[in-house]
């Protein structure tokens, strides 16, 4: 491990290094470029751009935020087909934004980062690649999202299947589910839109829930040539769209922040399930037993009715252990299947998905060690004893109710802010005052008291312990006012200046 007052070996120089081409990559690229600042580089560990819309290409990925709020608003698309787009048109989006700013020509693909390492001597940082040139940059922004590294359940017997197995973010588009027995474990995001999907492939299909799910309808309607026109040619007419889209979305908040309102919503979700599916019984399983929002409200229109098919069972026991060809659920049940699908989502604690990728700070401190009690950064941006390190989607900023874009957005626009602030003081490097980062999250924590998602479920919101390192827990526009202008006062500046290191 490298030590941060040794000068590094030197590599590749440039002012910012972003790591991670998924959408926060590219849309800080293209601000970047829009400020006139080109010395940047793009590290993508794939061969190409997209993130998690890359990775998750199984049958029935689609977003469950608006499209029109699902895209920058600084490079829009006005030709969204439906709704609700499906995850080949937002690749396309991403596409062609990579196209249209020519950012392929900043981004070094098929690169993995191996550890990035602060060296307090220059204030700058040293980011080792495997196998190839290292890197050395005076800014550094963290983009690879939480939604990358797999979930993947530890199931007794399961070196001993002989069938096929897959997760859905690595789905196998050669292998024929026509006609197979298939078993898919969890009932999230991904595979409430992919077991809709296959129902009608397979010959058999065992959905193995832990929990049930709140899933509510899916406006599922496409744009015609008239409002695609409209939104090309009045940026008026897209842009109040957008608007209403995004209060409307803000409004989910208010049964969120104040439980005894979402009791509610939930009488509409119980009635939307009791309508949908025929059985009584099933209905039943597929009815959380915990209020609404504590885990993610999912959308479909498609799922509850596949569990009317005759050939789609619901599976509420426990897996026991995995033979050969079999699962066997805790009451001694035997399915012979063919196949597995892990439908269980993303290691989303950045204690854990950093884990193969040592960050080392100011004194050898460690992010992996200083996030061991639970992630914490200023405005999901900022880390304390980690100059010029920067996060999009850090601790605290995912949604559960409007789309994680406009927090990008807001964090980027921060981190220009942060940059400037560093050039216009004559300084080298800018790092969030530790009282302020503990001040912050002290008020996040305390406005999480008393919302549904501290209700007494368990989600991935959380970690070990209950805490929520995940969500903002209020209105957006707050999160956009609050970071809409940096104070220089909330932080240290360091190295060679005219002015107070303090400012």
């Amino acid at each position: 491990m490298q030590k941060n007052n040794i000068e590094p070996v030197t590599g590749r120089r440039v002012k910012v290094a972003i790591i991670g081409a998924g959408f926060g990559g590219l849309a800080a690229a293209i601000r970047l470029l829009q400020q006139n600042i080109d010395d940047f580089i793009i590290i993508e560990k794939t061969g190409d751009v997209g993130g998690t819309w890359r990775e998750n290409r199984y049958p029935g990925a689609a977003c469950d935020v608006q499209s029109h709020m699902y895209s920058l608003s600084f490079a829009p698309k006005t030709d969204w087909s439906k709704r609700y787009a499906e995850a080949p048109e937002i690749f396309e989006y991403i596409q062609n934004l990579t196209e249209k700013y020519q950012l392929r020509q900043y981004i070094q693909f098929n690169t993995e980062v191996t550890g990035t390492f602060y060296n307090e001597q220059l204030n700058t940082w040293h980011i080792e690649i495997d196998g190839q040139e290292n890197i050395e940059a005076q800014f550094v922004i963290f983009a690879s999202g939480p939604l990358h590294v797999p979930q993947i359940p530890k199931i007794k017997g399961i070196e001993k299947f002989n069938g096929k197995i897959f997760h859905s973010s690595q789905w196998d588009h050669q292998y024929d589910l026509t006609g197979k027995t298939v078993a898919s474990i969890g009932t999230g995001g991904s595979a409430i839109q992919y077991i809709p999907e296959i129902a009608s492939q397979v010959k058999q299909l065992y959905v193995m829930q832990r929990s049930a799910a709140w899933v509510i309808p899916r406006d599922e309607r496409k744009y015609g040539q008239l409002e695609k026109n409209l939104f090309a040619q009045q940026e008026w007419f897209r842009k109040l769209h957008r608007i209403r889209l995004y209060w409307s979305n803000e409004s989910r908040v208010i049964p969120i922040v104040q439980p005894f309102a979402m009791r509610y919503v939930e009488k509409l979700g119980r009635a939307f399930i009791r309508l949908q599916v025929k059985d009584k019984t099933i209905a039943k399983k597929l009815t959380p037993d915990y209020i609404m929002g504590c885990k993610r409200i999912l959308v479909s229109n498609k799922y509850y009715p596949t569990f009317n098919r005759s050939n789609v069972e619901l599976v509420t026991d426990k897996i026991r252990e995995i033979t050969e060809d079999s699962i066997i659920t805790q009451d001694g049940q035997t399915r012979r299947i063919d196949c597995l699908i892990y439908g269980t989502g993303f290691i989303t604690d950045p204690r854990v998905y950093l884990k193969n990728f040592p960050c080392i700070g100011q004194h050898n401190q460690s992010l992996a060690k200083a996030w061991e009690d639970g992630a914490e950064s200023y405005y999901g941006v900022s880390t304390k004893g980690f100059p010029n390190l920067f996060q999009l989607l850090g601790p605290n900023t995912v949604l559960a109710h409007n789309s994680v874009l406009f927090m990008i957005e807001s964090q980027i626009e921060h981190i220009l802010q942060l940059i400037q602030l560093v050039e216009k003081t004559h300084t080298q490097a800018v790092v969030v005052k530790a009282e302020v980062q503990d001040q912050f999250n002290h008020r996040v924590q305390d406005m999480l008291k008393g919302t549904v998602w501290q209700s007494g479920c368990t989600s991935w919101y959380q970690q070990n312990g209950g805490k929520n390192f995940s969500l903002w827990p209020t209105y957006t526009w707050r999160y956009w006012l609050e970071t809409r202008k940096v104070n220089p006062a909330d932080y240290h500046f360091l190295g060679n200046s005219t002015i107070s290191r303090a400012a």
